[in-house]
Order: structure tokens, then sequence, then C-alpha cells
């Protein structure tokens, strides 16, 4: 039980005098940073998709992969 709670203090000591926090502005720039990655990164998804995807559902573009389906169909 003692190894317990000498973990248990360790770890807050830690945490409280140890661990340097990000300011609001830091965390505020991060935070930016990581949802435009996260913007650019599925519409790049939804992009190559669209274009490489079969989707035979679509009447208006199928996709490359759908023609190169139908070339062996």
């Amino acid at each position: 039980m003692d190894k317990i709670r000498i973990f248990l203090e360790d770890s807050y000591n830690e945490l409280v005098y140890k661990v340097t926090w990000p300011t609001w502005e830091e965390l505020l720039s991060t935070t930016r940073v990581v949802v435009s990655a996260l913007l650019l990164l599925t519409l790049t998804v939804f992009i190559f998709d669209f274009i490489f995807g079969a989707n035979p559902e679509n009447s208006v573009f199928q996709g490359l992969l759908a023609y190169i389906y139908s070339l062996f169909a």
C-alpha cells in the first residue's frame, strides 16, 4: 500500500512541478494546425476516392476503376 501512495505522490509532484504545460495561445495554435492538416487530409482522400474509386451507382462519374473494370468485363 505504501508503494501506491509513493507512486501517486510522485506522479502528482511531477505533473504539478516538472511538466511544462502549454499556454492558451500555444494550445490554440497547435489545435489550428491539427485541424487544418485533418481537413487537408480528408479532402485529399475524398478527391482520390472520387477519382479512382469504382462507384457504379453514380450516373455522372463512375470512377476510373469502374472504367478499367469495364474494359475487362
